[in-house]
């Protein structure tokens, strides 16, 4: 997930809305098995790829060296091994790189609404009425498949090593072990992959509003880019003692405190920026980390609101209903590849994100900086 912010306010935007709308749909591919036709990868450049993520999507010229500065890990995890990915995996990454995708992903213009905190939302060069645009998409296919490659793994794993389950999902295998290790090393190279999946995005999202906008002080700043589902190795303190733990953080994100040596300098005074996205019909929130949640939740938060329906359940209860007149009667323009998709995603699929919010800031896991509204929205 990456949020980035614009020298646009929201009426400048809003005007437009349906042709920039248009643009990011025309110029990033959407969709279940989406492909650029335009941009493909040798296996040589895949693997690279997989060790150097968004660096090397910067280094090919998508975004700038000062883009890196504000992505988790730099957007490198390091340990990349691409000589574990296997050959169904790398035919279904090559020529989705640059691809958004299907399910809740999305790319999402919109405007910070309300402002809870002016310092951090100054810091993080957020204010009123400020055009934003969110970046949601992970590893594709490719993520898939590693996913699919381990478990078969993991499954003889747990077996290997005696290890009880519950639930055959549960299938795992020691940190240190060969199985455990090499999953790792997997897992950093579909993350890098996302890394630079999300990178190349967010330039092409730099040249729509440069079509439809022009003038290069409406350049678009990376704010920040966070992982929710990924393992981390991460030192943390226990009982008093400082121990280093895997952090498997599953639809959760980090939310490190203020002052912790892996959050961007920028933002070191005010703690790392924490999104929680809502639905395409209400709002989403700009948090930052607190030191609370690095004692109690191995500084993490939960990241999004939760489904209340199923996607069945959703597609039933959409039927019928023109979901995007409905969403355009409230100012927002929705393109998408697949109607189903609108209905699996409608926004009463989702739990109001304000009262996940409410719970997370009064918990003290993360502060409220930001409540963003949405315009314009592009999905797969």
């Amino acid at each position: 997930m990456r949020l980035v912010g614009s020298g646009l306010s929201r009426k400048e935007v809003q005007e437009k809305i349906k042709e920039l709308v248009q643009f990011l749909f025309s110029t990033i591919p959407t969709g279940v098995g989406s492909v650029r036709k335009d941009f493909r990868l040798s296996r040589e450049e895949e693997a690279k790829v997989f060790k150097e993520g968004a660096s090397w999507a910067v280094g090919r010229g998508f975004g700038t060296p000062e883009d890196l500065q504000h992505i988790e890990e730099s957007g490198c995890i390091p340990g990349g091994d691409p000589s574990l990915i296997s050959n169904r995996a790398l035919e279904r990454g090559r020529p989705q790189l640059g691809t958004l995708g299907s399910g809740n992903h999305f790319v999402e213009i919109g405007f910070v609404e309300e402002v809870y905190d002016e310092d951090c939302a100054t810091t993080l060069g957020l204010f009123k009425d400020q055009a934003t645009v969110f970046i949601h998409t992970g590893s594709r296919g490719l993520g898939h498949q590693v996913c699919d490659d381990a478990i078969k793994v993991m499954l003889e794993a747990s077996r290997k090593y005696q290890i009880e389950l519950p639930d055959k999902q549960l299938c795992c295998a020691p940190l240190n072990s060969k199985e455990g290790k090499n999953y790792l090393s997997a897992m950093a190279c579909a993350a890098n992959y996302a890394f630079a999946n999300r990178q190349m995005i967010t330039h092409w999202v730099r040249e729509s509003f440069e079509k439809v906008f022009k003038g290069s002080s409406k350049r678009l700043k990376l704010i920040y880019d966070v992982c929710h589902n990924i393992a981390k190795i991460e030192t943390h303190v226990i009982e008093g003692k400082k121990q280093t733990l895997c952090v498997h953080r599953k639809g959760a994100t980090r939310a490190f405190p203020p002052h912790h040596p892996d959050i961007p300098e920028r933002y070191r005074d005010i703690g790392q920026p924490v999104f929680i996205p809502g639905d395409m019909g209400r709002y989403s929130y700009v948090l930052v980390g607190t030191e609370r949640a690095y004692q109690e939740t191995f500084g993490s938060t939960c990241h999004g609101a939760g489904r209340l329906l199923s996607r069945h359940q959703a597609i039933r209860v959409a039927r019928g209903r023109s979901v995007l007149k409905e969403l355009e009667g409230q100012g927002i323009y929705v393109k998408a590849a697949s109607g189903e998709t609108v209905a699996e995603e409608i926004p009463e699929a989702y739990k109001d994100v304000s009262h996940v919010v409410d719970i997370v800031h009064k918990a003290g896991i993360s502060k409220k900086v930001v409540r963003l509204r949405p315009m314009g929205v592009i999905k797969g």
